[in-house]
């Protein structure tokens, strides 16, 4: 990997580059790997001189450096592992010794033979050798390789034909057969004992085009766009593409050295639970990505993290990195809420002079995250009348949610959550609809459907729970480099509501469990809600990228928070709330609660009443409203910087607001910046 990938794999994930060089006389202290767990080093190339931190190559790591590690792991009793002693002891059959780290090198370069393997003999340490073995072959019959394959970019910027976006420019470097060990060489390491063959996969280490806008992706998670149909791949097709790469490298492998690899190193820490799946049933059931669960007790073989070695450090670095997983510090959130809708246009040169627009804001801005509005709704009602992502129910007003996600993630360097609806999709069968919705109880007990604000459908009949968790999976699969889903303020249930419990085909969400006692207390809704979401949650999940540590939040109302009486008229608790979301965006709205009392006394009382929960400030991203739609007019962005200055003096620390008009500058960014931004000094 090269260093424009750091918007994909980010930083050395835990551990800023720009800290390295402190971290050395920091003496950071000695941290103790859990007992019975592992932790995982991902190395690439080792070269006898290499600059840190302004190196051509920002993954390459010296020599001297490498063995400095190892001597440090040598006289501190840390314990290199292989693959089969976790293996043993995930069966029981042996322990893990204390401070085991896995070490495993990608791509299959020269240096793991003429650098990296006399050092193993040396000190007598295992590790894994993770290959891609089409460049291995490519090697071996003196053919070029494209090492990275295609480059991530945009259209226009990095095509080497304008006139065909289908041909991109090789966005790496073009490496030799004297660049990859041979497989005698690789023999020679796998019969020493020392060194294990892992898959790298056998052509999925490069990118493919992603979405009509030219961004191409990690070929191994995305449905590849075809520009001559309009089409995407199916989802037969993908799960062919990906079955048939991973059996086929296999198969290499065990043809070149006798043995079938066990484990998949996702080419650029990509890999899904699905895929991950796919790779078990092909023989590698160890799935190794670039996530954040870094830790690994030996029984885990999904999702197993690795530490991204980055800037040559030393010993001190790389402890520093570990203790800094070990005790994270407070990550605070910073979210702007971001309307789809304002960036879409029909002439599409205009929406990507839009989408710079916003780009800009959102970089200048320095935040944190971004809940990227996933639906359509330019009547502004609520519900959702399209989508932003094909799919298999709704229409698609314009396919553009994976290109901004993506440009927002690589350009701007944020997270994005997809903002979606859990209830209110306006089906085009208003049909289906009407038999799918919400119901409630008429004064005199009769039941009638419920098309009060939003047009929701009940969470309680499977035929819903179906229909939108195959939106939700679509989701997933059209944007699998998402954080984040936010869902929707429309999941709220009032007290006459949802009598469709009663129906005979209704079940408890989530489950195939009949509903004896229809008639549901306020918890009981506010769990239903819960639980349904959960299941759309997981089959979306299914097909995001697992290293990305997909988080879940949820829109609150201010009232049942301050009251909590009014769970009964929302289906909503803060309790329950703090408890299942790694994040509550409570909505800090006091024009739309339609309060008496003046804003900082309304600001006080919100923040105690969340403060009284013991997850409360540690869970709940404060929403503020940039605009009062009563009066239809924006809100002064120096009111927004005082109540969020009013917040933090209080003891919160994770804002968000809603809505930003980037055209505009609305809020206005050098004022809303001092409020929002994550450094101290945002100019």
């Amino acid at each position: 990997m090269k260093r424009w990938m750091l918007g994909l794999v980010g930083f050395w994930l835990g551990l800023p580059a720009v800290a390295l060089a402190e971290a050395d006389t920091a003496n950071p202290g000695v941290p103790e790997i859990p007992e019975g767990h592992y932790f995982t080093l991902a190395y690439h190339d080792v070269r006898d001189e290499v600059e840190p931190e302004i190196d051509a190559d920002p993954y390459a790591v010296s020599t001297q450096r490498l063995a400095r590690w190892f001597e440090w792991m040598q006289e501190n009793d840390w314990n290199p592992v292989s693959l089969e002693d976790i293996e043993a002891a995930g069966r029981g059959e042996a322990s893990l010794p204390p401070n085991a780290v896995l070490l495993i090198f990608d791509d299959g370069l020269r240096s793991m033979y003429t650098h990296v393997f006399p050092l193993l003999e040396e000190f007598d340490y295992p590790a894994v050798s993770a290959i891609t073995t089409s460049w291995q072959e490519a090697a071996r019959d003196g053919r070029e390789v494209d090492y990275d394959g295609g480059r991530f970019s945009d259209v226009g910027e990095d095509f080497a034909d304008p006139d065909d976006p289908r041909i991109v420019a090789a966005g790496g470097e073009t490496l030799y057969a004297d660049d990859f060990f041979t497989w005698d060489e690789a023999r020679e390491m796998h019969d020493s004992g020392l060194v294990e063959f892992a898959s790298h996969s056998h052509d999925l280490h490069h990118g493919i085009l992603a979405n009509p806008q030219g961004n191409t992706q990690p070929a191994a998670v995305v449905r590849e766009y075809d520009p001559e149909s309009g089409a995407y791949e199916s989802e037969e097709a993908f799960e062919q593409r990906i079955r048939e790469d991973l059996e086929r490298s296999s198969r290499v492998l065990e043809e070149r050295l006798g043995e079938a690899p066990r484990a998949i190193v996702w080419p650029y820490g990509a890999g899904t639970e699905a895929i991950e799946e796919i790779a078990a049933e092909v023989g590698m059931p160890y799935s190794f990505t670039l996530g954040s669960r870094l830790f690994s007790p030996a029984g885990r073989r999904a999702d197993i993290g690795r530490m991204l070695i980055m800037d040559d450090p030393l010993p001190a670095d790389i402890l520093a990195g570990i203790t800094n997983r070990l005790d994270p510090p407070r990550d605070y959130q910073r979210a702007v809420h971001v309307d789809l809708d304002y960036i879409h246009d029909p002439d599409p040169e205009q929406t990507n002079r839009n989408l710079g627009q916003l780009l800009d804001r959102i970089k200048d801005m320095q935040v944190r995250s971004v809940y990227l509005q996933a639906f359509a709704d330019p009547d502004g009602d609520g519900n959702a009348d399209a989508l932003y992502f094909p799919n298999r129910h709704l229409p698609v007003r314009d396919d553009l949610f994976n290109r901004v996600a993506w440009q927002l993630r690589t350009r701007a360097g944020v997270e994005v959550y997809a903002w979606m609806p859990l209830l209110s999709f306006d089906l085009p069968d208003r049909e289906r609809q009407a038999g799918l919705s919400v119901r409630h109880w008429t004064a005199d007990g009769e039941i009638e459907r419920s098309d009060r604000d939003y047009r929701r459908m009940s969470p309680f009949l499977p035929e819903s729970a179906e229909l939108v968790g195959e939106i939700y999976e679509d989701l997933g699969r059209m944007a699998p480099g998402i954080h984040g889903i936010l869902i929707h303020d429309d999941a709220y249930l009032g007290d006459d509501e949802d009598a469709a419990a009663c129906l005979p085909e209704a079940r408890w969400p989530g489950s195939d469990d009949p509903i004896r006692e229809c008639r549901l207390e306020p918890r009981d809704r506010t769990r239903a809600l819960i639980e349904f979401g959960a299941a759309m949650v997981e089959r979306a999940g299914r097909h995001i990228a697992v290293g990305n540590d997909l988080r879940v939040a949820r829109n609150m109302y201010a009232r049942p928070v301050l009251d909590p009486d009014a769970e009964a008229r929302f289906a909503q608790a803060l309790g329950p709330f703090v408890e299942h979301y790694d994040e509550v965006a409570l909505m800090a709205m006091p024009y739309l609660d339609g309060t008496d009392l003046p804003e900082e006394k309304w600001f006080d009382r919100l923040f105690e009443a969340v403060d009284e929960h013991p997850k409360g400030v540690d869970r709940v991203v404060f929403e503020l409203q940039t605009r009062d739609w009563e009066e239809n007019e924006w809100i002064p962005t120096r009111t927004l910087v005082a109540w969020i200055e009013q917040l933090k003096r209080r003891g919160a620390g994770h804002f968000a607001y809603y809505p930003d008009d980037p055209f505009n500058d609305h809020p206005e960014l050098e004022v809303i910046r001092e409020g929002m931004s994550l450094t101290g000094f945002p100019y």
